[in-house]
Order: structure tokens, then sequence, then C-alpha cells
């Protein structure tokens, strides 16, 4: 299909692109961390291409061509809830909501904070408090509390515009991992995955960003 062509799915054409692979997954000393945070296989990215410009306003639209799309029913993998295995779309989707996911921090002194605050010690330790729960996670650190706990008296350290960012998110999900995760004790493993990650997908994004104008192809990732 020529670019600028109307695709099958409201204007857009996708395409699988299995050839794209994210080596900040596969990296040793993250496949280490991961296992150790109950996240090892749990986590994927994969990568499509579509042939049209990307248009703000339109959100809903695009995501929803994108599940109809006959490439990406039988490709996109979806981790399930009950069995615990990956397994692929399947079928269309009758009905989406799309949320941006703003990637505007590009420094991970968006995390200085954590010691400004004291929640981690200058020396990297997490500082610990007593145990509580907000389920279904144990809250044994002031990092935790600061990332789950609305009323506690710091939660206010990152602002919600903060928290919608997506290396917040990222770091976020990481820090509370899978159902038997075995926390860190210093906040650095928790930073240089995420850093690694985020910079693995966020330039993705930003190269196309700078093509814009010489290409009309796009990619973007489903994570």
């Amino acid at each position: 299909m020529a670019a600028g062509e109307p695709g099958v799915s409201g204007g857009y054409y996708f395409r699988f692109l299995p050839q794209k692979t994210f080596p900040s997954l596969s990296a040793p000393e993250t496949t280490s961390r991961l296992r150790q945070w109950s996240m090892l296989g749990r986590i994927k990215a994969q990568a499509f291409g579509f042939d049209q410009t990307y248009r703000a306003y339109r959100k809903d639209d695009f995501v929803m061509a994108f599940f109809k799309d006959p490439n990406v029913i039988p490709n996109l993998h979806l981790l399930s809830d009950s069995s615990g295995q990956w397994m692929t779309l399947g079928t269309e989707v009758k009905k989406v909501e799309a949320t941006n996911v703003p990637c505007t921090q590009l420094s991970m002194s968006f995390f200085n904070r954590l010691y400004d605050e004291n929640i981690v010690r200058d020396t990297g330790h997490i500082i610990k408090c007593l145990d509580s729960f907000c389920d279904p996670f144990l809250i044994s650190d002031e990092l935790r509390k600061v990332l789950l706990v609305e009323d506690s008296e710091k939660y206010e350290v990152f602002s919600k515009p903060d928290r919608e960012e997506f290396l917040f998110c990222l770091f976020k999900h990481l820090c509370l991992g899978g159902s038997l995760c075995q926390y860190e004790d210093v906040l650095n493993p928790y930073l240089e995955t995420a850093k690694l990650i985020y910079k693995d997908l966020v330039r993705i994004l930003l190269v196309c960003a700078t093509l814009q104008q010489r290409i009309m192809n796009r990619h973007f990732l489903i994570l």
C-alpha cells in the first residue's frame, strides 16, 4: 500500500515489525533484576508501523483502527490474567478509550526529590517504615508509600502531571514488581533499569518525530 493511501481500518494501515528488538529488555542485568522483581516473562514490547500522519485529536479513532486491523489482531500479545501466559488479541475490540501519556521527562534528575525529601538516604538506601497494606501491596518503605498511599504526607512530592509521565509510570511499575517481588534496599537498580528501558522505547518515538516531515511512515510501541 502506498504511503498516504487510506488503510483498511479508519484510514490507517498497520504492519507488524517482528524484526524490531528492544535490547534493554534482554540485557543480562535487566533480566536478572526482572527475575528478582517477579516480572521476567511478564513484560514485553512490540513494534508496529503505520502509514498515515498521526493526529492527536483523533487518538481514539487511531487506537480503534489499530485494534481492528487484520495485521494486529493475530500478532498483538496480551498477558492473560487467568493463566499468566501470553496470548494474541484474536478478535476485534468493540470499544476503546485512549489516554495521552506524556514523555517530556528526559533526565533522571526527575527523581532527585526522593533524596531531597528523605525518602532515600544520601547513600541510596531506601528508608524503611512500619508495615502497612495498600491492596495488594505490602508497604514497608517510604518509596512504596510515596508511590501508592495518597494520604501520606509525602505523596505530593510528585504532582498529578508528574505521575502521568511515562518515565514515572515505568519507574513505579518496576518498583512495585510482580506478586513474588523481592524488593531492593537501594534505589539505584530501579533508576538504572527504568532509564535503560525508557531510552530504548522513547528513542524510537523521537526518531519518528524527527522524520515526520520527510516520510509518511510512523512506528509506535505496545508495552
